[in-house]
């Protein structure tokens, strides 16, 4: 929902929290996200973007999922791209694109301003999970899938 201002704001329960996003704040993108091939059929366009790190956090492999989740860890390191640029409706679709356990939260890249990930909130593995071979065994597919969940929207 977006209110008079321009800022995105939810009261959907255990996503954005009644927190208002507004055009042009920073997101965090550490999986599916990060690939430009996801982006442009989501939201249609690649944001700008810049390399970063989350230090204290890992990027985790999910249970049965070929995604991942952003989860706590002590000395852990995740590496991702901040994106920028964002507007109202772009926010609305990556949003809905992600799962219901999945938490909206600010952190803070490096020494980076401050900018909103999304956190998972449930069970996850032990293994770590590695964008190069998402790209080798799952990219297309998931792709295909970006494209078939868009048309659906």
């Amino acid at each position: 929902m977006v209110d008079e201002s321009g800022a995105m704001v939810s009261t959907e329960p255990g996503r954005r929290g009644g927190r208002s996003i507004v055009d042009g704040d920073r997101l965090f993108v550490y999986g599916t996200l990060q690939f430009p091939e996801v982006l442009v059929e989501l939201i249609g366009r690649c944001p700008d973007s810049v390399a970063a790190e989350l230090t204290g956090w890992r990027v985790a492999v999910l249970p049965g999922r070929v995604y991942p989740g952003l989860v706590p860890a002590a000395g852990g390191v995740a590496r991702g791209v901040v994106l920028s640029g964002l507007d109202a409706g772009e926010w609305a679709v990556l949003d809905a694109f992600e799962d219901d356990e999945y938490e909206l939260r600010r952190v803070r890249p490096g020494a980076a301003p401050s900018a909103w990930t999304y956190v998972w909130t449930s069970v996850v593995t032990q293994d770590d999970w590695y964008a190069g071979r998402f790209v080798a065994e799952h990219l297309g597919a998931f792709v295909a899938h970006c494209v078939e969940w868009r048309r659906l929207l």
